[in-house]
């Protein structure tokens, strides 16, 4: 008994590392780490905003509300059409959605003019204006106005200007036609023949390095007569091949010839006005 009771309270030999190996699974899981689950697959994913020209100058403020403010799955390019066309339809003026023929005027880099005059003065030799007409680079008419007298005429010159009574009789006042003129004409490249003549009846001036003027253009007065002033009739059936002026004058007829005349040489002539420009420096 004794013996057994001895036995008894021995206390058994520890085994090495026992404390450590008694860890319990509990203990470890709070420093294991566990795989989260999978986030749900999100259908608009964000975009960076696109630096194309086709996207420059977006508000892409106005593109998230569009986003945010959409019923169901939209793609960013959507989004952005949607904005556009919010924009267009809120009053504020827009080329885009406008038919060609409301959008704004063009600006035209070159112009050519020319006036139909009578005569006033005792003797009918003073001009003044009757007629003006300006013409685009391809011949399209920009202005064709008759300029009601300001004193009384003298000479009709019907046979060369093709102006009769009637048509200056109810003519728009001299000052409205001056100033839609120089309107027009303001920046532009302006070719005509004897076209100071022109802006002489007209009472205002014109920058010469902006002027093309088919009567002072050296080489073609040399080509077509000799050194000597040619006229536009002589001018278009030689240049142009074709004859005007079979008759009486026409102001839209006679811009769009020296217009034409310009456009066939305009390469030479441009390079003409250089090599002069560089032969003053």
């Amino acid at each position: 008994m004794d013996i057994e009771r001895q036995n008894k309270h021995k206390k058994s030999p520890r085994k090495p590392n026992e404390n450590k190996s008694k860890t319990t699974t509990e203990e470890i899981r709070p420093n294991v780490k566990t795989k989260k689950p999978p986030l749900p697959i999100v259908v608009m994913q964000q975009q960076k905003p696109s630096l194309s020209r086709k996207n420059a100058g977006t508000n892409w403020s106005s593109v998230l509300a569009a986003i945010n403010a959409a019923e169901g799955p939209i793609t960013l390019p959507e989004a952005i059409e949607a904005t556009r066309k919010t924009v267009s339809t809120s009053g504020l003026p827009s080329t885009q959605n406008q038919p060609k023929n409301n959008r704004k005027k063009q600006r035209y880099e070159i112009v050519a003019m020319d006036c139909e005059m009578v005569g006033v003065g005792p003797s009918g030799n003073d001009d003044m204006l009757a007629r003006v007409s300006i013409v685009k680079k391809s011949g399209e008419v920009l202005m064709d106005k008759f300029v009601k007298p300001r004193e009384p005429v003298t000479d009709y010159r019907t046979s060369v200007s093709g102006i009769r009574p009637r048509d200056i009789e109810h003519g728009e006042e001299f000052d409205k036609v001056q100033a839609e003129v120089i309107v027009l004409l303001q920046g532009k490249i302006l070719v005509g023949h004897g076209i100071y003549n022109d802006l002489a009846v007209l009472h205002i001036k014109h920058p010469a390095s902006n002027i093309r003027d088919t009567a002072r253009y050296k080489p073609l007065a040399r080509l077509v007569s000799n050194g000597r002033t040619p006229s536009l009739k002589r001018l278009s059936e030689a240049i142009l091949g074709k004859e005007i002026q079979t008759g009486e004058h026409n102001s839209v007829e006679d811009a769009r010839a020296a217009m034409s005349i310009y456009n066939r040489l305009s390469i030479d002539w441009e390079k003409y006005i250089e090599k002069k420009k560089r032969s003053h420096k």
